[in-house]
């Protein structure tokens, strides 16, 4: 009996060890194609990309509550020129220990475009700012068919830095706003660009 267990035992680790493999490849791949489709940076501007190791602790499943109250604002952007979003709903999930909140959002512009209809754009800001990632804040993108059972998957790891983090005229890139403040460091996705602007 007791090898029995030990057998189990070691199958399950290895079964773990596997499945931690493949999502790191997963997450390798993500980075791989961001890079060598980004459109501002390119050619050997390439090399000072910079990321948190693949860590799966970052990717947690979040409870979806779609917002009822979801009148278009406006949204400070890196140019001054404010962008005009509403709350599409929150993401509610426990990281580090502790409750964590976010709201995604939805563009007005984009809104517009049919090959956009779908899409919910996620700002946000953690401790890391200033330090190890971009001093703004970082984003994810999420589509409305995401959402499964008011539920989705949110993986850090894809986070990513506006445009603005690369070059400081030519863009307006959107600051996430207050509700998006996470207290928690993030240590996951794109760090602080290694080159200054």
């Amino acid at each position: 009996m007791k090898q029995v267990f030990l057998y189990l035992a070691a199958w399950c680790i290895t079964l773990t060890a596997h499945a931690q493999d493949a999502y790191k490849d997963s997450i390798d791949h993500f980075i791989a194609d961001y890079v060598a489709k980004h459109q501002v940076v390119t050619g050997a501007e390439k090399q000072y990309f910079r990321f948190f190791p693949a860590d799966e602790h970052y990717r947690v499943i979040a409870r979806f509550q779609k917002e009822t109250k979801s009148d278009w604002f406006p949204v400070p952007t890196s140019n001054g020129k404010p962008k005009q979003y509403r709350i599409y709903g929150w993401l509610l999930f426990t990281l580090n220990g502790s409750q964590q909140k976010l709201a995604v959002y939805q563009s007005q512009f984009l809104l517009q475009r049919e090959e956009y209809f779908d899409y919910l754009f996620l700002p946000f800001k953690d401790a890391t700012n200033g330090k190890e990632s971009y001093e703004t804040g970082r984003y994810l993108d999420l589509k409305t068919t995401d959402i499964k059972n008011n539920t989705v998957v949110l993986d850090f790891n894809k986070a990513y830095n506006p445009y603005c983090a690369y070059v400081s005229t030519g863009y307006s890139c959107p600051i996430p706003p207050k509700e998006n403040h996470l207290k928690i460091a993030i240590n996951a996705g794109e760090k602080q660009f290694a080159r200054e602007h």
